[in-house]
């Protein structure tokens, strides 16, 4: 495998440390090029290091490129790898005019590289900027850059993380602090406390913050100097702050450090500042010396540091704090010790170069890989998903999680778009693309790329609800086969359908499907009834079945907001408004205070949408003498889950609500609304309390007795038949997988 580096070659720091480490590393295992677009330092040391490096100056665009593609055409090219603006741009017009697959390292939050000039931001970094949503992979140095993109609209699917990391293992020039002070003309006294900051002279490293941070630390340790060491534009103002600040004399301005290493063996303590960052260099480079480390919480050094154990973070541009870990490690050697022996060990086994290179050529097989499928049959979205997706239910949100999950762990390499009414949402809690349900021409794009649709989860074919739910859901149906996406209906609950109209439509739009997968036998019997012969249709179980529980720290924080502890026993509650409610509420209210008076249980009231379960839970609460728990605000499926375990009953109304409790290994009684939740007890071997509407209070509290008495019993009852809900809802995954695999080619021109 070739793989060509293009950056612009003026980079200096971290970028400069990562792309000339990496493309060194990967030579020992693929044929690695480097090609920057001006000459100077960058170029002479990647020279050094024995990389296949090309220096690229000329007075233009086009010339750059055109260069750029004899040496691509060189020899076969199979993918390229861009780092920065400059490399951004000419990548992509390579990539156009051949062809080959790109991939590109956000090394930097790209709205901040400017900020120095106006001038710069409008134009260079503008141009990255669409450049960057251009390319279709791309590689984040942190989880916290990864988040970032996310969050500004990309796929989360194709961002790949790296991690930085440095070698520990090859010997280091020893260089003495008289040595390095000679160097740089440092005019500090061999003995003083030093504590360092190597950093561009630039506004997102935030050097004033570090000098305020010095004055106060100096004032209460006179033996502490202060080291700056980097270049920039920014030197006069920062020596003015210090002469303000009173400390111009224990302030040293280093400017360019040629070897960051002889800087760090002879710092007492590191620090860094910034604004923003993916994951410094400069943390790495002084772990790699066991130095004691105070910096701002910014990129992903937060999966490095362990705070309190093996370092300090604050908060960027908070001077009290730094200062105050400064002082508290001045004041103590043995701390300043112990912790940097500590973050030695952590970055040493988390953030070497070996591991920065496995990871790398991973990305590389798998940017390939989708490349290769995409050629085949024209298609580059796997799975376009559509359900109930994006409007606060927990259920609803609880079936994408566990399909999306499910899939990725058998097949990470299939990649999904989600119609969702909250995209961004979507988007930053599943890690998937997703676009607007209702915006029909970006469907329409999504479509024609698109191997599989799938209408996935939930009862979506039925007007029980309205006309327009059923028309919009086999409308999409439709338009996907148009499209030439295969289509399926995924583990839905299908029926009630009334209206003769509806009936027909849904003939005609399911019998042409290419799968259809149920989740309870009532499904069937309504797609009996409608005539759907043509596909492969079969019952197997709701997907939320196969959600993974949360951890139980993050139970424990859960139930700490709802006010639920270890200890006494908890009856859960799951409600949704419906029709009936003005009687319904005194109703279940009565109830509730039962649990209490008779059993000694608390209720706890769990919303599954919000903030309408919320609501009509807290009007229940009004009616109640007894005191209850409610947990006030949505939280993660995955979390409502594992706090439905630590229940001893479950009510629920909502049938997700008792999903969970089966998935969970808890007893559950249901109060029926509709046929899907009677259906699901049947199946499940649990039993009705009593149905909505029917006014017979009285009657659903003596079941209730019964049903409390019996708990051990029914939690029995559910271990066996758990397990074939759990293997009955992975054959959903199974039907899905084999429709994305079995896409036909595009045919040959």
């Amino acid at each position: 495998m070739r793989v060509v580096h293009m950056i612009g070659g003026g980079d200096e720091g971290g970028a400069k440390s990562h792309v000339l480490s990496l493309v060194k590393a990967l030579g020992a295992h693929l044929d690695a090029s480097l090609v920057s677009f001006r000459t100077g330092p960058f170029h002479d040391d990647a020279v050094a290091l024995g990389i296949d490096a090309y220096a690229i100056q000329t007075k233009g665009l086009w010339s750059d490129v055109r260069k750029t593609l004899e040496i691509v055409r060189k020899k076969p090219c199979d993918l390229l790898h861009a780092h920065g603006a400059k490399g951004n741009l000419v990548g992509l017009i390579v990539r156009s005019v051949t062809g080959i697959p790109m991939v590109t390292t956000v090394h930097s939050d790209y709205r901040l590289d400017y900020l120095h000039s106006l001038l710069k931001r409008l134009t260079y970094g503008s141009i990255n900027t669409l450049a960057l949503r251009r390319i279709r992979h791309h590689v984040s140095v942190s989880e916290n850059f990864r988040d970032m993109l996310t969050a500004r609209g990309f796929d989360p699917q194709h961002i790949h993380s790296v991690y930085n990391g440095i070698p520990f293992d090859n010997e280091i020039p020893a260089c003495s602090r008289a040595k390095f002070f000679a160097d740089y003309q440092v005019p500090f006294p061999v003995d003083c406390l030093l504590i360092g900051i190597l950093a561009r002279l630039h506004p997102v490293k935030d050097h004033e913050t570090f000098l305020r941070a010095a004055a106060k630390t100096a004032a209460s340790h006179p033996n502490a100097r202060f080291l700056i060491g980097g270049p920039g534009d920014l030197l006069p103002q920062l020596e003015r702050l210090a002469t303000h600040l009173g400390i111009r004399d224990k302030v040293h301005f280093a400017g360019m450090i040629a070897d960051p290493y002889d800087a760090f063996q002879n710092l007492d303590i590191n620090v860094l500042t910034s604004l923003s960052e993916s994951f410094p260099y400069v943390i790495l480079e002084g772990a790699r010396f066991a130095r004691p480390t105070v910096s701002s919480r910014v990129g992903g050094l937060g999966d490095l540091f362990r705070h309190g154990e093996n370092g300090f973070l604050f908060e960027p541009r908070d001077v009290d704090a730094l200062a105050g870990y400064l002082c508290t490690l001045c004041a103590d050697g043995d701390l300043r010790q112990s912790m940097g022996q500590s973050l030695y060990e952590t970055a040493k086994a988390r953030f070497s170069l070996e591991s920065m290179c496995a990871t790398q050529l991973a990305i590389y097989e798998r940017v390939l890989a989708d490349e290769s499928r995409t050629r085949r049959d024209g298609k580059q979205v796997d799975v376009a998903l559509l359900g109930y997706y994006g409007y606060r239910n927990s259920g609803d949100e609880a079936i994408l999680k566990a399909l999306t999950d499910t899939v990725r762990h058998i097949r990470p390499d299939i990649s999904f778009t989600v119609l969702s009414r909250n995209p961004d949402a979507t988007r930053r809690d599943m890690k998937v693309a997703s676009i607007h349900r209702f915006n029909i021409f970006r469907a329409i794009s999504i479509l024609r790329r698109t191997r599989l649709f799938a209408a996935g989860g939930g009862s979506l074919i039925q007007d029980n609800t309205s006309t327009r739910s059923i028309l919009y859901y086999l409308g999409m149906l439709t338009l996907a086969k148009c499209c030439g996406a295969r289509t399926m209906l995924l583990a839905n609950g299908l029926g009630p359908i009334s209206r003769p109209s509806n009936r027909r439509w849904a003939h005609r739009v399911l019998d042409r499907l290419d799968a259809i997968t149920l989740r309870d036998p009532d499904s069937l019997t309504e797609a009996d009834s409608l005539g759907i012969r043509h596909p492969a249709t079969e019952v197997t179980a709701d997907p939320a079945m196969l959600l993974i529980p949360a951890s139980d720290a993050e139970t424990d924080a859960l139930g700490r907001k709802a006010g639920l502890s270890r200890d006494g026993a908890f009856i859960g509650f799951s409600i949704r408004k419906w029709s009936d409610s003005e009687r319904t509420v005194p109703a279940i209210a009565r109830l509730a205070d039962h649990c209490v008076t008779k059993f000694g249980a608390t209720p706890v009231f769990l919303p599954m949408q919000t903030p309408e379960d919320v609501q009509i839970s807290r009007r229940i609460l009004a009616h109640m003498e007894q005191k209850a728990l409610i947990l006030p605000e949505a939280c993660p499926p995955a979390e409502l889950m594992s706090l439905v375990g630590r229940l001893d009953l479950m009510v629920g109304m909502r049938l997700h609500s008792l999903i969970y409790a089966a998935n969970m290994g808890v007893p559950m009684a249901g109060l029926v609304y509709e046929p899907k939740v009677s259906s699901f007890l049947e199946e499940v071997a649990q039993p009705v309390l009593g149905v909505i509407g029917d006014g017979q209070t009285d009657q659903w509290m003596e079941h209730l007795d019964v049903i409390w008495d019996r708990r051990l019993k029914l939690a029995e009852h559910l271990g066996t038949r758990r397990e074939q809900l759990r293997r009955d809802a992975a054959r959903n995954v199974e039907v899905a997988i084999a429709l994305i695999d079995g896409y036909p080619e595009k045919p040959r021109p």
